[in-house]
């Protein structure tokens, strides 16, 4: 289970470091630093708006199992 928490946790720190130094030092933020970022923001839209047709049949698939719906 750790080693899913590592490239997760290493990945943000790459990510919090990015938006610090375009914030406190905009002048000598380079072009790495402003991909790193924009990158990651986009990344953080992806859940909300993408899901995987297996995801949501098998989510149906347990409400209807369920047999508890509404009447």
């Amino acid at each position: 289970m750790a080693v899913r928490w590592v490239p997760a946790l290493v990945v943000g720190a790459l990510w919090w470091w990015a938006v610090l130094r375009l914030l406190t030092a905009p002048g000598e933020a380079g072009i790495l630093e402003g991909a790193v970022a924009a990158g990651g923001w986009g990344l953080s839209l992806l859940p909300v708006h993408v899901a995987s047709p297996a995801v949501t049949t098998a989510s149906r698939r347990r409400r209807s199992d369920a047999g508890s719906g509404p009447s």
